[in-house]
């Protein structure tokens, strides 16, 4: 019996509540809706801070009109304790079903509570922890099946689906008996409630039954005697007029109208008029062939002869009409169309491929033992599938795809059966017969069309036994459902070069806080000093704490330790004692912690320690070495981060809990390159095997490798959620060396796919619903230089799913979750961090089939770049240079004005300045209203171009020195001469020597400011301190109106009234003394 799956709500307190029952207190209950269901929680009797540790459970239902996934929880006061007439309300939340988690997910989380109006006077929070469980239920004595007896053993006496049926719905209508309240509402509800899914599927078997004595309903496929002749084939038919059916058994039934007949006196058609029924699920499915879903064969006589020369390029031979097979309509018990799949796939940002798909599933009556094998000839493309399965058929189950230029070219399809020798390998493959086509007779299938159904096929030219082949055939193109999986000819088949979707590992931060430990050294020698640290170690990372001193055998520390662990988590996080001594550090103890015991938090509260007990590090001898004190949980608040802050794509925090909902979507398509450069020499011909990665959020994609083409299409499009739209899409172009696996050895598997480009795109910078088609050039900066290495071509539009206020709210909120600003991470600390976070990504990623290479996660994650480069120090300090141009453009403004190169600019000044003055609060709207006015200048000017892309201008990657490039791109450490490294040193320490003159400046310019009234020159502190009385003095006396006219009208004086020489201040300002005297 399949599970059900429940919500469990565990309501563990409140805190902070208001007192609302005219008393000062409040006695408060938990009431909740979810899907049509009540439950409610005993009354906390006056406590503001209840606790009420009670688990409510819900029944999930499927989406409905209805009945939302909201999740709301309300909090009231309880008439009856108290003078008040009616149930106060003390506040509620409100969540989306997405925030739950699975059963071994959940944390204690405290929500605030919420506003019912805009007048509601609420405070306080509630602590719940929500998970889904998956419960068995246990069926009833009464559909129990009864013991089978000995007598008819072909025979097996199965439960009453009905008396299941109504036993499990009892099942699911059963609620906890909270109050009588909280039942009888509970019970109004349920029959609003949709039904279970294995309930449904139970109704629906039984709608269409299967009657013992009665004749099926649809021809029963025989069981198919590898060895068989024609001649068994009665035999066959008898057989399986007296068993019933196998697809009707999995519930699962096919039907054919070309050749139905009304009526329930149909008779019943031969057993070689068969077609295939799709077995998927437990849910019954009724399939209908329509009349033009089976291409005819040509009719041409077909012998091993003409096979043979069709190999050799000359027009293939056809077999015969496709088998047909009748049906009694009789037999139709629902309506078919609700039960048939509908393909929903959206390809409309690239071009449409067109492509014969060609799905070879099994044969029969094959006169042979072996394994044989398919050949598939259509145009220039040949193949050959993969040995048969060997089975009661002859199984494949291989689907092709052949590119066309167009769904109209014409051309023959020519499948034939051969069976390849076993023993003698010099000897040439057993024809055992074929079909041929003509495309153009094909049936061209566009989603939502559903997929063809295969059909048994007569072969011809095989000899005296002609055996049947089960095979379906049409035209469509790259958003069929059959084309992710399908051989291509584009791809050579190859295994490694289809297109696939991956998912990064969900990460978590592991902090471990050693707080002391205990019993660590004997009585002995606890009078001496020792020194202790713990070295603290999960897979690959390692961690040591400070050394702590001690004469008493008790080391503390308090110190946390941080670590990435990923799911699942199946490592152990290992902690050993070491004890510093001069000769090294000795290993007293270790101990070893499995992450499934760890607790998860999301917030800052702090979780229970525990003790763990020290044991010998040798293994085979266990004793006591003392014991930790530890304090260990997940914290689920933050983002793991795996990317450069400045190009993340996330950052949502660990806990699905704290997740809020998406804002849009953005979709990707992939089209094509153009004018790529020869990566690589095979056979002496020069190749590039071509695919595109993308990466946003936890989601990657990969398209298909299109195998030696330096103008690839892929023509692939994709889907994702975006929480966030000031993150950052990613994508790469890399050649491939998988696509050698197996042909040239090993040395060329081992070798890494080269990275040919990479794209960025901002989705902020994306309007709303428009479709950007933009071909950017891929270039590529290694040690020779930058290179122009291609363009790619891509289409990307963003949809806004969230209303218009809910999209602009995300700029007013931070960009990390909230822990991220309670307990902050160093920058040392993240980068470390997200070092292993990278490592973890790029091995989980490497197991997937096909893998995702190391090198190309890396690339993708940016895992270099805060190597240390010279021409990104000069690219920032000119970035840094054009931030301060527009200071330094007022600053010119302003001393133009001062020197009346502009009279007319000048007294236009004086007239604002005389405005702002006597109007003060003029000034304000008057800056917001400037800045206002610039903007809406500067949206004329606006870039028109596509979507930004790597600038090698400001990146100075036209003008760097080639020495500069081979030391960005050198490894650490240096593998180059001691001559060269000498040089690129004597070079680093000159500009050290700039820098540390400027940080020098910056510091004396400081140091002068804090002498005005340190004393440190009394003469200058003292002018200082009385002209500052004096100013003071003269501020009370005269109104700052004036005093604010006569400075303006001063430092706007016309150049004749002015002297040459710097201004007294700034040479009273020079003269201060700094402590670049006593820098030795």
């Amino acid at each position: 019996m399949a599970a059900i799956q429940k919500l469990i709500v565990e309501v563990v307190d409140a805190r902070n509540l208001l007192p609302k029952d005219g008393h000062g207190t409040s006695s408060p209950y938990v009431l909740i809706d979810y899907y049509g269901q009540r439950r409610k929680t005993h009354t906390a009797v006056r406590d503001l801070n209840p606790t009420w540790n009670e688990a409510l459970e819900f029944n999930v239902g499927k989406p409905s009109q209805v009945f939302t996934d909201m999740f709301e929880l309300n909090i009231f006061h309880d008439k009856a304790y108290g003078p008040t007439t009616r149930n106060n309300f003390l506040g509620r939340i409100r969540l989306s079903s997405s925030q739950f988690v699975k059963k071994g997910e959940e944390a204690l989380i405290y929500y605030p509570l919420e506003k019912k109006s805009l007048l509601s006077w609420i405070q306080g929070e509630v602590g719940l922890k929500i998970y889904y469980v998956d419960i068995v239920p246990t069926p009833p004595p009464a559909a129990l099946a009864p013991v089978p007896q000995p007598d008819p053993p072909a025979k097996e006496v199965k439960p009453d689906p009905t008396v299941e049926a109504k036993a499990e719905a009892a099942k699911l209508n059963e609620e906890p008996a909270a109050d009588h309240e909280a039942k009888v509402e509970a019970e109004a509800a349920k029959p609003n409630e949709e039904p279970d899914a294995d309930h449904e599927a139970k109704v629906e078997a039984e709608a269409v039954p299967a009657p013992e004595n009665k004749e099926p309903a649809g021809d029963i496929e025989p069981q198919c005697d590898t060895s068989s002749a024609p001649e068994q084939v009665q035999a066959n038919e008898e057989q399986a007029r007296q068993q019933p059916s196998m697809q009707e058994q999995s519930g699962h039934i096919e039907f054919d109208l070309t050749t139905s007949k009304a009526g329930p006196e149909a008779p019943a058609a031969p057993s070689d008029h068969v077609m295939a029924a799709s077995v998927s699920g437990s849910v019954p499915e009724v399939k209908v062939t329509p009349p033009s879903c089976s291409p005819q064969p040509i009719s041409r006589s077909a012998s091993m002869a003409s096979f043979a020369s069709a190999t050799a390029g000359n027009i293939p031979i056809n077999g015969p009409q496709p088998i047909s097979r009748t049906m009694s309509t009789a037999s139709f018990a629902s309506d078919i169309t609700d039960n048939i799949p509908i393909e929903r796939s959206s390809f409309d940002l690239v071009e449409k491929m067109h492509y014969l798909f060609v799905r070879v599933v099994k044969a029969r009556f094959l006169p042979t033992k072996g394994s044989p094998v398919v050949k598939i000839a259509v145009a220039n493309s040949r193949v050959e599938s993969k040995p048969a399965r060997r089975t009661s058929c002859f199984e494949w189950d291989q689907t092709f795809a052949f590119g066309r230029d167009s769904p109209e070219s014409s051309s023959f399809l020519e499948v034939s059966v051969w069976d390849p020798p076993r023993g003698d390998v010099a000897a040439p493959p057993g024809f055992l017969g074929g079909i041929c086509f003509d495309v153009s007779e094909i049936p061209l299938r566009d989603p939502p069309d559903s997929p063809l159904a295969p059909q048994w096929y007569r072969m011809e030219g095989g000899g005296a036994y002609s055996g049947d082949l089960m095979l379906a055939t049409w035209v469509g193109t790259q958003a069929d459902d059959s084309f992710p999986d399908a051989w291509k000819t584009d791809t050579a088949g190859n295994v490694n070069s289809k297109a696939k979707v991956y998912v990064s590992p969900k990460l978590w931060y592991l902090r471990a806080t050693v707080i002391e430990a205990q019993d660590i050294l004997p009585p002995v020698a606890a009078l001496k000093e020792a020194s202790f640290t713990i070295k603290a170690q999960l897979g690959f990372q390692v961690q040591k704490t400070k050394v702590s001193v001690t004469r008493n055998g008790t080391p503390s520390w308090n110190e946390d330790l941080l670590f990435v662990a990923a799911e699942p988590f199946t490592d152990q996080l290992s902690f050993t004692l070491e004890n510093r001594q001069h000769k090294g550090s000795l290993a007293l103890g270790v101990t070893r912690v499995p992450l499934t015991a760890v607790e998860r938090r999301v917030d800052d509260r702090k979780v229970a320690s525990r003790w763990f007990t020290f044991e010998n590090t040798n293994d085979e001898k266990r004793a006591y070495k003392g014991r930790v004190h530890l304090r260990l949980c997940f914290d689920g608040g933050y983002h793991v981060m795996d990317e450069a802050a400045h190009v993340c794509s996330d950052y949502r925090p660990t806990a699905r809990q704290l997740w809020k909902p998406p804002v849009g979507t953005v979709e990707l398509g992939v089209i094509g390159c153009k004018n790529l450069l020869p990566m690589k020499t095979v056979n002496g011909k020069s190749t590039t095997d071509a695919y595109v990665v993308a990466k946003y959020a936890s989601k990657w994609i990969r398209t298909r490798t299109v195998s030696d083409s330096l103008e690839p299409r892929w023509n692939e499009q994709y889907t994702w959620k975006v929480y966030d739209p000031c993150t950052v899409l990613a994508l790469g172009v890399f050649d491939s060396w998988g696509i050698f696996e197996g042909e040239n050895g090993s040395m060329e598997t081992t070798r890494p796919d080269c990275r040919i480009g990479k794209v960025r795109i901002r989705i902020s910078t994306l309007e709303t619903g428009k479709v950007y088609r933009n071909t950017y050039p891929l270039l590529l900066l290694g040690s020779n230089g930058m290179t122009k290495m291609g363009e790619i071509e891509v289409a990307v539009r963003f949809i806004r799913t969230s209303p218009t206020l809910d999209f602009l709210h995300v700029y007013s909120q931070p960009l990390l979750p909230l822990m991220h600003h309670i307990k902050p991470l160093g920058m040392v600390q993240q980068e470390m961090l997200r070092s292993g976070a990278v490592k973890i990504i790029a091995a989980h990623l490497a197991r997937s089939e096909p893998p995702l290479r190391r090198e190309i996660v890396l690339c993708m994650l940016d895992a270099d770049s805060h190597a240390f480069s010279m021409r990104k120090v000069r690219a920032n300090w000119f970035r840094i240079i054009n931030v301060l141009a527009g200071v330094i453009d007022i600053l010119r403004w302003a001393d133009d004005t001062r020197s009346w190169k502009n009279p007319t600019a000048t007294i236009l000044v004086h007239a604002l300045l005389v405005m702002l003055v006597w109007f003060p609060d003029l000034i304000v709207p008057t800056s917001a209203f400037y800045v206002f006015a610039i903007g809406v200048w500067n949206y004329r000017f606006r870039k028109r171009d596509p979507l930004p892309h790597f600038d090698p201008k400001i990146s100075l990657a036209d003008t760097i020195e080639r020495d500069e490039l081979d030391e960005e791109f050198d490894t650490v450490p240096s593998a180059r001469p001691n001559e060269i490294v000498r040089a690129r040193y004597d070079k680093l320490r000159t500009l050290g020597a700039r820098v540390q003159t400027l940080l020098g400046d910056f510091a004396a310019q400081g140091e002068r400011a804090q002498a005005l009234v340190t004393w440190r020159d009394p003469r200058a502190t003292g002018i200082f301190v009385g002209l500052c009385f004096v100013v003071a003095m003269i501020l009370y006396l005269v109104p700052s109106k004036m005093v604010a006219m006569a400075f303006g009208f001063y430092y706007l004086r016309h150049p004749m009234f002015r002297d040459r020489m710097p201004s007294p201040a700034l040479n009273f300002f020079r003269r201060l003394p700094s402590l670049s005297d006593r820098i030795m």
